[in-house]
């Protein structure tokens, strides 16, 4: 896992926190603080740099909070929670009636800005080092330009055009720039992975292990040109991560999601979280989908769980007879939750619940009372797995020999089998009807409550898997159980840009409908 104990310093660093002075006595360097006179000049403050750039990734504005609507504004979950004004950022979202003042969508802006922004100055800043390793300065450019791919990627697909800002802004003015064209941001992206892969290590040990490889700088390049409609370039990086990475799947699906496996053999990049630090904050080292995520009520969480992202019911009903991923990803009606010293007995999820009148709850980051503390779950998130490679590579290249057995090596592992070795029960062949369809339905269920749900939809726009088709049988179908939500127009296939960036950037324009 990364070493996280230089983040502090490096985030200070990272705000520029540096102005100009005409008095001649305060010309001096200070040797009691970090400023840029006296930092990025060794190896370690390189590292450190690098190591703040990463530590955004597991606060509110990603995978803390921001990154969890991505399913909520999907056919995966609803909001949850206790009802009436719980979570009212994320019922905004899931009724497709945004403000601009959204929290959710401010900060995913703020986190994403903040992270790039970091990555910026590192790629300023450590090509001047003269007292580094080599292998470790290429390194730490890779990492960076792996991370401004990461934040820019997900900029992109929730708000369309974006600023594109690529070295550390002078001045306020400097900052504030207008919208760059989508093309031009995924032009980017593309360029820094293309980059990083050719900077970053194969693999890492030790207090290393979690930081960004070339696989993983291979493995979003994929993601991103799948994206972008690029399926011969999205079949190339999947092939190349497949067969050259040393990656291979667990044999069990919830193999992905332990404690003890994390950064394991399936793993190509993940966020690093650990426990301990009693912290009630979702903008630190801990995640906080233990608590957020777990059954309102019923104790099996340090403070009683919240009961958020509430899988929907007919998500639920569409797994597969057998699919060992529904056992993993979903608390349902009966099942038994783990033994409690401090409440004996064998108790069961109850068959309704506050914020889920049908009694079910994710379980994907359930890790049972870690400790006493809220918020603070040691569990990393997945971002990338070698499962997601095979569904690319299947998606990319159809219902081919070659895309064929992709599909069905995650389709072996859902089902509890050896996932290579062919399967007549489960198995897809060339005739078993739209093959597209079944490859988009296997992403569904594969990486359900990891977050990418609404982003499948949004690139999917303009065909009957797209946004506006599937969730508006949705709303209707939700209606019809009594659940009410909205209905998406067109408007929706991006977020508002915050209003709160617009009256501090009066160049920013806001997307249509907002």
């Amino acid at each position: 896992m990364i070493n996280t104990k230089y983040t502090c310093g490096a985030f200070l660093l990272s705000l520029g926190l540096l102005t100009g002075c005409g008095e001649k006595f305060l010309d001096e360097k200070p040797a009691d603080q970090i400023t840029d006179a006296n930092f990025y000049q060794t190896q370690t403050d390189a590292i450190q740099a690098v190591t703040a750039s990463y530590s955004e990734l597991t606060k509110e504005g990603q995978y803390n909070a921001a990154l969890w609507a991505m399913d909520i504004m999907a056919d995966i979950s609803t909001v949850g929670g206790g009802g009436g004004g719980d979570g009212i950022e994320y019922q905004q979202l899931e009724n497709f009636s945004i403000p601009t003042t959204n929290f959710v969508a401010t900060r995913l802006w703020q986190g994403s800005y903040i992270g790039l922004g970091r990555c910026n100055i590192v790629l300023q800043k450590v090509p001047l080092i003269t007292n580094i390793d080599p292998a470790i300065q290429k390194r730490c450019l890779g990492e960076a330009q792996f991370l401004r791919a990461k934040f820019y990627f997900d900029l992109v697909r929730a708000f369309g055009d974006v600023p594109l800002l690529l070295t550390p802004p002078a001045s306020v003015s400097d900052a504030n720039i207008a919208r760059s064209p989508a093309a031009d941001v995924y032009k980017q992206i593309e360029q820094d992975l293309l980059a990083a892969i050719t900077n970053l290590p194969t693999s890492y040990s030790g207090a290393d292990l979690g930081r960004a490889t070339k696989w993983a700088a291979t493995g979003l390049l994929a993601k991103v040109y799948l994206t972008e409609g690029n399926k011969t370039g999205a079949a190339e990086q999947a092939r190349a991560v497949i067969n050259g990475s040393g990656k291979s799947m667990w044999a069990n699906y919830g193999d992905n999601f332990k404690v003890e496996n994390e950064n394991g053999k399936e793993s190509l990049f993940e966020i690093q979280y650990i426990n301990g630090r009693n912290q009630y904050d979702r903008n630190s080292v801990g995640f906080a989908g233990n608590e957020f995520f777990g059954p309102r009520g019923q104790g099996i969480t340090p403070q009683n769980g919240y009961g958020f992202n509430v899988p929907e019911p007919d998500f639920v009903n569409g797994y597969e007879a057998g699919d060992t991923r529904k056992a993993v990803t979903i608390w349902a009606p009966g099942d038994t939750y783990p033994a409690d010293p401090t409440n004996p007995g064998v108790r069961t999820q109850p068959k309704s619940l506050p914020g889920s009148p049908f009694g079910y709850d994710c379980k994907k980051w359930f890790v049972g009372k870690v400790n006493t503390n809220v918020w603070d779950s040691p569990l990393n998130i997945p971002v990338l797995r070698l499962a997601e490679m095979y569904l690319i590579l299947a998606e990319a290249v159809g219902p081919t020999t070659e895309g064929l057995e992709a599909i069905n090596k995650v389709r072996r592992r859902s089902f509890g089998l050896d996932y290579n070795t062919p399967s007549a029960a489960h198995d897809l062949t060339a005739s078993s009807g739209n093959f597209t369809d079944a490859v988009i339905r296997e992403r569904k269920y594969e990486l359900a409550f990891e977050f990418d749900r609404w982003f499948d939809l949004k690139r999917l726009n303009g065909t009957a898997n797209g946004l506006l088709p599937v969730m508006t049988a949705q709303t209707n179908y939700l209606r019809t159980l009594g659940i009410q939500r909205g209905t998406p127009t067109a408007n929706n296939l991006v977020l508002p840009i915050p209003q709160s960036e617009r009256d501090a950037n009066p160049n920013l324009s806001q997307n249509p409908g907002y």
